[in-house]
């Protein structure tokens, strides 16, 4: 009697099934800081899904990441209204030229990283064609124009936010609004080292130290720097030992905040006691016992450096006088500090209010009353832990998690 038959192998082990496509993921940053956001992000897709694919537009940081730049970063860093007016042909050939690219490529995800006057067109276009559209990096609806929110919703099916007061302001009109915390909060320590800052700036660790940041474009230092420098020179005849340091962020920034402290009536007193550094603010913030700042993401890198400072700007005059005659702010603080603490824990002197007199009183009352500025402390670190979410991890999930691939890989 014969044996038998073996049973035949299952269907699959004959002809396995092909392994599933890489994930495709598209993305498009337009300066330094979404440059970083975005290469932190690739990263952290890349380790859950190695085989994953990126295009897009980016920089130096996300290309090493691993995305191919179809465009550079550069293409879009374009500042002030004649400045946009003079390349607005130029970005809206672009726009379209870029749009149609992603969506022959079929992604899984379009991320568009901060530029929302770019990106939001974009991920509009994108999802009215079925693309899932993530945009990463909030407008600040909490400051004015909270109704942008519902705009927002209409191009990205989900919002990543790096503050935990922007997701109930999008739950308000139906958006998908995630927080994932602050990649400034992920680097910087708890706790951070002054007297080696100041050993790398080569500053004594006894004489009181200003830094000055009169903002990163040349128009914030048009309209700062010569109140800045005003209020320094105050300080300095109220305290003779002080060093100012001041750090810029490029060549331009350089050579606006040079010539306007070559035609200031103290610019010989303050050459002196003043050194301009190229780069390196989180260094001298550190380094420093108070700053002096414009208003924007410095003054959160400010404040995760543990540092008290002032908080000074000022905006076009019709500017300011259209805003205000709108009612378009919505908020009673506008310096970030004061907004995650709830409260006016330091100083804002805005448009009027920034004078060199108003600000050099700020900081001399930070100089002088070192109790003061202890009493901030516990109040920065609070924040700080807060804001430390591995944001990186945290946006992969949120992208992961819109796309049906939930598990890490």
């Amino acid at each position: 009697m014969n044996a038998a038959a073996p049973a035949p192998a299952p269907i699959d082990e004959i002809f396995p099934a092909p392994p599933p496509p890489p994930l495709r993921f598209a993305l498009i940053a337009g300066e330094a800081s979404g440059d970083l956001l975005g290469a932190g992000l690739i990263e952290e897709l890349k380790r859950r899904h190695p085989g994953a694919e990126f295009v897009g537009i980016g920089g130096e940081q996300m290309r090493a990441a691993g995305m191919d730049t179809w465009f550079d970063a550069h293409e879009l860093a374009v500042m002030g209204l004649s400045e946009v007016l003079k390349h607005l042909p130029r970005l809206l050939r672009l726009r379209r030229d870029v749009r149609q690219r992603i969506l022959d490529w079929k992604p899984d995800a379009f991320i568009g990283i901060d530029a929302p006057d770019f990106n939001l067109g974009v991920e509009r276009w994108l999802k009215q064609r079925g693309v899932r559209t993530v945009h990463y990096v909030s407008p600040s609806v909490w400051a004015w124009r909270e109704k942008r929110a519902e705009k927002i919703g209409r191009s990205a099916d989900r919002v990543l936010c790096l503050f935990p007061m922007e997701p109930p302001i999008y739950a308000k009109h139906e958006v998908d609004a995630r927080f994932v915390g602050h990649p400034l909060a992920d680097e910087m320590p708890i706790h951070p080292d002054r007297f080696d800052a100041r050993m790398n700036l080569g500053l004594d660790d006894e004489a009181p130290v200003l830094a000055m940041l009169p903002g990163s474009r040349v128009g914030e230092i048009e309209r700062l720097a010569g109140d800045f420098l005003g209020a320094a020179a105050l300080v300095l005849a109220a305290e003779p030992r002080l060093s100012i340091v001041a750090p810029m962020a490029n060549a331009p920034s350089r050579a606006a905040f040079e010539r306007i402290l070559a035609a200031h009536p103290d610019g010989e007193r303050l050459r002196r006691a003043l050194r301009i550094v190229d780069r390196g603010a989180r260094t001298v913030m550190v380094a420093s016992d108070a700053v002096l700042l414009a208003s924007g993401t410095a003054t959160l890198e400010a404040m995760l450096a543990k540092r008290p400072m002032v908080v000074g700007y000022k905006v076009a005059p019709l500017t300011y006088a259209v805003v205000k005659r709108l009612g378009m702010l919505k908020v009673d603080h506008y310096a970030l500090p004061n907004v995650l603490a709830g409260e006016a824990v330091v100083p804002e002197l805005m448009q009027h209010d920034c004078t060199p007199e108003n600000l050099a009183g700020a900081c001399l009352r930070w100089l002088r009353d070192p109790q003061a500025a202890a009493a901030l402390l516990p109040k920065f670190q609070r924040i700080h832990l807060e804001l430390k979410r591995d944001a990186s991890a945290r946006a992969a999930d949120a992208v992961l998690e819109l796309i049906g691939e939930n598990a890490p890989a």
